[in-house]
């Protein structure tokens, strides 16, 4: 799905960008720049090198502050994915970490928090 979306973004001349919960195991991106638990990354061809959007994870290369830097992320990690330009994408449930069976057999429930941005945040819809 991820995958398919930033095709339809990149269709659309509009700039791809996902968020990811930085908080999750298997996630390695630049830690200062990771706010409330998640980061904001631009994947458009002209921002990243040797994108990979696999079946199980995302890598690529990109420059942050100047310095380039490896970043991947396990699918489940990846909250949304939309055009910078308009908000148009999608959002996805947040992967549970697995905790230990609670006595009463509850499971906490995740929420997202709302996407960080410098500018104004994209308006998203969740599509089902």
């Amino acid at each position: 799905m991820v995958r398919a979306i930033y095709e339809w973004v990149l269709d659309n001349n509009c700039t791809p960008y996902i968020l990811v919960d930085a908080l999750l195991e298997g996630v390695f991106v630049p830690q200062q720049y990771v706010q409330d638990g998640q980061i904001v990354l631009n994947i458009s061809p002209s921002a990243v090198m040797g994108l990979n959007v696999g079946n199980d994870m995302i890598s690529f290369s990109g420059r942050f502050g100047g310095v380039s830097q490896e970043v991947s992320a396990p699918i489940g990690a990846i909250l949304g994915v939309y055009a910078k330009e308009n908000g148009q994408g999608m959002l996805f449930d947040a992967e549970e970490p697995t905790p230990p069976p609670t006595p009463s057999g509850d499971r906490p429930s995740a929420s997202l928090s709302k996407i960080p941005s410098k500018s104004k945040p994209p308006s998203l819809k969740v599509v089902k």
